[in-house]
């Protein structure tokens, strides 16, 4: 069975709270049954009053188990269960009294409830069928044994009951919509979460086909270099000059690296040629992708430390390699001098913590971390990298969070579970 996701949620929360409300009614209905009974005098008949209430405790023990399950709760659902409310109220008020017991004011609050949880249709229908048993209630009802005398002002038991029905449905109507309207805040908020995940991914896509066309016009140019620098390197003048031909290495590390680059790109927009996924492991992987990158950038220090634990099977991923480059490439950029990588294991999830010796975040980047164009670094399009880290990570279904260290630095906190890097979880999204 699936569990409720969090855009789903409203309703199991509403429900939730109707449950909370049906148990204050049950106790502060058996009080009022006997305070009434044994207090005012006024006789009941307290057997098949107290089975009612039983009837509505039941229903209420059962509606707890059947929604503990967190499944979805639709709208005729909450219809049943404020028809359960409705059903046991005109039982009850029958037995005491009908129209000329003050409670009868208590359906006011389960037409309040309904036009807050229901949909139009419903709301209508609970209406309807409280009109119904408001006039029922007129014509068939166990008289009271006592007359209720409200000429009598506060001293006339009925205005009494009448005073507590109001602090009731006043109390009972102001908690429960507030509750409800947290919950409404709540779905909303979550909604407006969805709407700005699905422009952030169509930013992305267009983001991904101009780096595409960019990968494809910058190859051939690229191919071009690496031809003329290697005739270079065979040509006398440089081959006999040591400090040209080492110039001339370094460059080729350069254009090495570009091809790289693009290659990565090409691989991240699904366009790999014979490329097939590789089978490996997560030591193995964060060993290599850790030897890859220190070789290729210049950095004087790296704390890499691979206490994972138990190896696991996965696949190896361009788009998983190239995020953890981009956070590493951004820790570089704060901390030339010296960065670190961490990788560890929460159960069922690789946790890797790269961090450095930089100025740390600015606390309106912590509030905002991952949104796109977020960057101290001061130039055009800064603050892409960490933008597309985060919704990777969120494909994969992890997580980034970031913080400032106390020793100075930063520290970024990537979460991925492991379920996403297996075998069969890539071989899935693969096709």
């Amino acid at each position: 069975m699936q569990p409720t996701t969090d855009a789903d949620a409203t309703g199991l929360k509403n429900m939730q709270q109707l449950i909370q409300l049906r148990w204050i009614a049950v106790v502060g209905q058996v009080a009022t049954i006997v305070i009434v009974h044994f207090g005012f005098g006024i006789r009941l008949p307290l057997e098949p009053m107290f089975a009612a209430l039983g009837f509505l405790a039941i229903f209420n023990l059962v509606s707890l188990w059947r929604w503990d399950r967190h499944e979805d709760v639709t709208d005729m659902e909450l219809f049943v269960a404020l028809l359960a409310d409705v059903g046991t109220l005109t039982a009850l008020l029958y037995l005491s009294g009908g129209v000329t017991n003050p409670f009868i004011f208590l359906f006011l609050l389960q037409v309040c409830l309904g036009a807050v949880l229901l949909g139009p249709r419903h709301t209508r229908i609970l209406i309807a069928i409280t009109v119904c048993c408001f006039i029922g209630l007129a014509l068939v009802h166990r008289p009271l044994d006592k007359p209720l005398d409200n000429g009598q002002g506060l001293a006339s038991p009925y205005v009494q009951g009448l005073l507590i029905c109001f602090v009731l449905n006043a109390a009972l109507l102001a908690i429960f919509i507030a509750r409800i309207d947290r919950n409404l805040r709540a779905r909303d908020a979550r909604l407006a979460d969805l709407r700005q995940r699905a422009a952030e991914e169509e930013h992305i896509v267009r983001m991904g086909l101009l780096a595409s066309g960019a990968a494809h016009e910058l190859g051939t140019p690229l191919a071009t270099l690496a031809v003329i620098l290697g005739d270079w390197e065979r040509m006398q003048p440089f081959a006999a000059d040591l400090e040209l031909r080492q110039e001339i290495e370094e460059m080729q590390a350069q254009v090495a690296r570009c091809k790289d680059i693009v290659t990565g790109i090409l691989l991240s927009a699904g366009e790999a040629r014979g490329e097939a996924p590789v089978h490996t492991t997560v030591r193995h992987f964060l060993d290599g992708l850790v030897a890859e990158w220190e070789g290729s950038r210049p950095i004087e220090a790296l704390a890499y430390s691979n206490e994972f634990g138990d190896d696991v099977s996965i696949v190896s991923d361009s788009a998983l390699k190239q995020t953890i480059y981009n956070v590493l490439d951004n820790a570089l950029e704060a901390s030339p001098r010296w960065v670190g990588l961490a990788a560890s294991r929460e159960s069922d999830w690789l946790v890797l913590t790269v961090t450095d010796a930089g100025p740390g975040f600015a606390p309106e980047m912590l509030t905002q971390l991952g949104k796109p164009y977020q960057s101290s670094k001061g130039r055009p399009g800064g603050g892409l990298g960490l933008f597309l880290v985060m919704n990777v990570a969120r494909t994969l279904g992890g997580s980034v969070s970031a913080r400032n260290r106390e020793q100075g630095g930063a520290a970024v906190i990537l979460r991925l579970p492991l379920a996403a890097l297996t075998l069969e979880e890539a071989t899935a999204h693969g096709h």
